[in-house]
C-alpha cells in the first residue's frame, strides 16, 4: 500500500516539482521519490538474496521518467520478495545495512516504515505545492 502511495505521488508531482526543497538542507522532492527505491530495493535484496541495481537512483538519476522507472522497478522486486516469505523464512536472520541484525520479516516491516516515513515527507512537499497526496484522494 505505501509503495502505491509512493508511486502515484510520484505521477501526480509535475517534473518542475521534482528539484523542489522544503529547505536548502534537506533531499528535493525527487531525491525522496529516489531514495525510497534506493531503501527498498537494499532491504529486499538483502531479505532475498537476489542482486540489486547497481549505483545509487538518488545518487544519479534526476529526470522524472527515469525515478519513477526505478520506483516501479523497486516495488516489483519488494513484491517478489514479499511473496516469497512465509513464517519459516521469515524468521531467519539477516544483516540489514551491514550491521543491524533483523529477521526477514523485521526487514520488510523496517521497509515499510521507512517508506512511510519519507511518504510524510512527500506528503509535505506535495501540500506546500498545492497538490493533493493520493492517500487523501477520494
Amino acid at each position: 500500500m505505501i509503495l502505491g502511495n509512493v508511486t502515484r505521488a510520484a505521477e501526480q508531482v509535475p517534473e518542475k516539482l521534482y528539484t523542489f526543497k522544503a529547505t536548502p538542507d534537506v533531499r528535493s522532492l525527487g531525491q525522496l521519490f529516489a531514495h525510497v527505491a534506493d531503501a527498498s530495493f537494499a532491504v529486499c535484496g538483502t531479505v532475498s538474496g537476489e542482486a540489486v541495481p547497481e549505483g545509487s537512483v538518488e545518487q544519479t538519476k534526476t529526470a522524472k521518467a527515469d525515478i519513477q522507472q526505478a520506483l516501479a522497478d523497486a516495488v516489483a522486486f519488494c513484491g517478489r520478495t514479499f511473496d516469497a516469505i512465509d513464517d519459516a523464512t521469515g524468521a531467519e536472520a539477516v544483516t540489514l545495512f551491514g550491521s543491524i541484525p533483523s529477521t526477514k520479516l523485521g526487514g520488510l516491516a523496517f521497509n515499510n516504515a521507512h517508506n512511510n516515513e519519507h511518504y510524510g515527507n512527500i506528503v509535505t512537499y506535495m501540500r506546500l505545492n498545492k497538490l493533493v497526496p493520493p492517500s487523501s484522494q477520494q
